[in-house]
């Protein structure tokens, strides 16, 4: 699994979050541990009360565990991997509580802790955290016999098309894959060597090359979109100052911004507008699609989760009455009869937990299995719509470079027609001069 972490404050800011179903198919609180409460507000609002007595301010200790795309893990394998970390960070008795997410298709896991010692009202302390978190996730890759990424088996493996939330954002914005357009700017780098040919194949693919006002060198879209070459093609400042020259060389912003707007014709700018219609329409059913099947799934959950409580607490009430009461009661304990019902009773509660849990897995795996055949095909709808609006951007471009190159000619046609005119006015003013002399006694 993979492992992120952080020391955070803020504990109402995080429930809200972990319990928000709007960016989750299903939310499930599944354990709180340690707190006066079992309602996870009500929890978080006791852990920043305890730490206001303190001064530590990022009092919580969160952290997400990532299993691989499509691998099914159960409960009880996530509670595992929390205890290797609640052991290793040494916070084995402080409060805690675990939330199920399950989003597209993949099921992941939330713990959070208190950091603070209530007895001595200090904060833990969680030295080198990521390290001891990278050396779990190894292990973890390790005794699922899952495929390990490669930036976990060496940092200096890690894949160069990973992106930051603000790229992810961007690239949100933009409608395409961020990874995708990472990839379009390293191949468009990889495959110059100076200005001229950067530019070019840059405007290929959609891309206009310009001076940027806060970053030195950056590149914009059609729709106005900026992107900073050092983030995206993931060389050094240096290097792209190196090969790109002096930056005041090149157009500012709003003159690049000018010429592409210059550019669109209302015929240009129906098509890009057709074109994403159709795209946010395709990928609209896919999302009523989902919609459907989660609001099954859901009400598929609430009903047999339900019927398990119901049974639960059935078997309960059959084992509560073979226990004797009174003086029956005090004669079972003095022959003993009590504590083997007392032992029959625990080994019959165990193997009931452990039968829910399993039954509550093979739904959530049968769902899964549902939501990421669903999610393929949402797959391959996105990428087809964001190559086509891709290759969207490489049309424009073209499209606007016979106009340019166009007004370019019927400007030199211009330029030639007053050259000659001026060369015919000065030839007609020689003559006159020449004829003048002539007459002159």
């Amino acid at each position: 699994m993979i492992i992120k972490a952080k020391e955070r404050g803020d504990a109402p800011q995080l429930a809200r979050y972990l319990l928000a179903d709007r960016d989750n198919d299903h939310v499930e609180l599944h354990d709180v541990r340690g707190f006066a409460s079992d309602d996870l507000v009500s929890a978080f609002q006791e852990a920043e009360a305890i730490a206001s007595g303190t001064r530590c301010h990022n009092h919580l200790f969160s952290i997400s565990l990532n299993p691989p795309e499509n691998e099914q893990v159960s409960a009880a394998a996530f509670e595992r991997a929390i205890a290797e970390v609640e052991r290793k960070m040494g916070l084995e008795d402080q409060p805690r509580a675990i939330v199920f997410h399950e989003k597209d298709g993949r099921r992941h896991a939330h713990a959070v802790w208190s950091r603070i010692d209530h007895e001595k009202m200090r904060a833990i302390n969680l030295p080198h955290y990521k390290m001891k978190l990278r050396d779990v996730s190894r292990q973890l890759f390790l005794e699922h016999g899952w495929d390990m990424p490669r930036g976990l088996q060496d940092r200096a493996l890690r894949d160069p098309l990973n992106f930051t939330r603000e790229e992810w954002q961007q690239a949100k914005r933009a409608g395409v894959d961020p990874k995708e357009i990472k990839a379009v700017f390293q191949q468009c780098w990889n495959a110059s060597d100076n200005r001229a040919s950067l530019e070019r194949a840059l405007k290929e693919r959609g891309f206009w090359l310009a001076r940027g006002d806060r970053r030195g060198f950056v590149a914009v879209d059609y729709r106005g979109e900026v992107f900073a070459l050092a983030r995206y093609t993931g060389a050094k400042t240096k290097d792209i100052e190196t090969r790109l020259g002096d930056r005041n060389q090149l157009r500012s912003l709003d003159e690049v911004k000018a010429e592409i707007a210059n550019g669109m014709t209302e015929r240009l700018k129906a098509f890009i507008t057709e074109t994403e219609r159709d795209s946010k329409q395709r990928l609209a059913l896919m999302a009523f699609r989902k919609t459907e099947l989660v609001a099954r799934q859901r009400a598929e959950r609430e009903e047999r989760w339900a019927q398990i409580d119901q049974r639960w607490q059935a078997e309960t009430n059959i084992r509560s009455a073979r226990l004797p009461k009174g003086f029956s009661g005090i004669w079972h304990r003095i022959t003993g009869r009590y504590a083997k019902v007392k032992a029959q009773n625990e080994r019959e509660t165990l193997q009931a937990y452990q039968r829910d849990r399993a039954e509550k897995d093979a739904l959530v795996f049968k769902q899964l299995e549902e939501r990421q055949a669903l999610q393929r095909e949402i797959k391959a709808q996105r990428v087809a719509s964001r190559s086509e609006l891709l290759r969207l951007r490489a049309d424009i471009t073209q499209y606007q470079m016979p106009q340019r190159e166009e007004r370019e000619e019927r400007r030199e046609r211009v330029r030639e027609r007053r050259r000659e005119e001026r060369q015919s006015r000065r030839r007609n003013r020689d003559q006159r001069n020449r004829q003048r002399r002539d007459f002159e006694p």
